[in-house]
């Protein structure tokens, strides 16, 4: 138990799938991804990287980094160039001041990427928006040693959420608010500090506030969520015209289903923005739903084993061959965004 937080980091939201999927599907589903936490550790170790665009499958990473910090104190870091097989755009160069002039005798990332998890080792990694990071170094991983990526993961994103009302939680938002320099903002290892240092800021602002516990807090606030009236999903109509919706969005035309409570949204309001992107609300998985996102099960009295009905379904989907997937809250709302780039 961590005393700090009051949460056990080895705890969390463990969405490990039983069934006997092939080393190939874990891989390509992350399915054997860590999970994510939210507590505040005094022992973690933060990472951030800069790429070339916002696919794990598709874009390259460009930079590494990362800070070791024990009993809240910076002991190490580490920042590395990568030099990735496809050019670097203008467009990513003005974002992270990275040319390919700077990354022409940079190593490949075959060649840094063992080091890189060297240096995190079996930490409970900490980041802003971690799962974009997360998600690029399992790809990684995956493809290059045919192994996942198991660390479990913190994002300050949802820490903050719990602790300060900001009409926007990007990582310049928070810098603006708790005083944070931000300096070469965009490069990985500044990146990483200031992350650090937003780790600390909310920390004392739980001691402002009396929060021991940042799960029981959310817990509290969020009890009474299970008793709401029933949301007929399918009865959720667009509010926006149909010649106005992007079909190129990625959730343009699929099925998706929720299960458990969400944290940035409730039920009825993260169904209305499916609606709005073009996808199709479903009460209940079937053979033809596209995308399960998981909310948080920990607290309803009637799961018994950490996993909901729908989960238990679209998992039975799973080993059948269908198309569903299974997504965490963030890597829903990260796909919800990735059709505004």
């Amino acid at each position: 138990m961590n005393s700090e937080c009051g949460f056990n980091c080895e705890g969390g939201y463990d969405y490990d799938f039983s069934g006997d999927f092939s080393e190939e599907y874990r891989l390509e589903h992350r399915i054997d991804k860590g999970r994510s936490l939210v507590c505040l550790p005094k022992d973690y170790t933060v990472i951030d990287l800069e790429t070339t665009g916002l696919s794990p499958r598709c874009d390259e990473i460009i930079e590494l980094a990362a800070i070791r910090v024990r009993d809240g104190e910076i002991q190490d870091s580490y920042q590395q160039l990568v030099k990735p097989k496809m050019g670097i755009s203008e467009f990513i160069s003005s974002i992270t001041n990275i040319t390919n002039g700077m990354v022409a005798d940079a190593p490949s990332i075959e060649d840094v990427l063992s080091e890189y998890l060297g240096f995190i080792g079996s930490d409970v990694v900490v980041g802003h928006n971690v799962c974009f990071d997360v998600n690029f170094i399992f790809d990684n991983c995956a493809s290059i040693f045919g192994n996942a990526f198991t660390n479990n993961y913190i994002n300050t994103v949802r820490v903050a959420k719990r602790l300060v009302d900001l009409p926007h939680y990007r990582l310049s938002d928070l810098c603006a608010y708790f005083g944070i320099s931000r300096e070469n903002a965009h490069r990985a290892l500044a990146d990483c500090q200031m992350t650090h240092e937003l780790v600390g800021k909310l920390k004392e602002k739980c001691e402002e506030i009396g929060c021991s516990d940042l799960e029981i807090r959310w817990m509290e606030e969020h009890k009474c969520e299970k008793r709401y009236v029933h949301i007929d999903a399918r009865m959720i109509e667009s509010q926006i015209p149909e010649e106005e919706i992007d079909k190129t969005h990625p959730l343009y035309g699929k099925r998706v289903v929720f299960t458990g409570a969400l944290v940035r949204f409730k039920r009825q309001a993260a169904m209305q923005l499916v609606a709005n992107l073009g996808a199709i609300n479903q009460n209940s998985v079937t053979k033809d739903t596209d995308y399960l996102v998981l909310g948080n099960n920990d607290y309803c009295r009637t799961i018994k084993d950490g996993k909901s009905c729908k989960q238990k379904k679209a998992e039975e989907y799973m080993l059948k061959g269908t198309g569903i997937s299974i997504m965490d809250e963030q890597t829903f709302y990260d796909m919800v965004e990735a059709g505004d780039d």
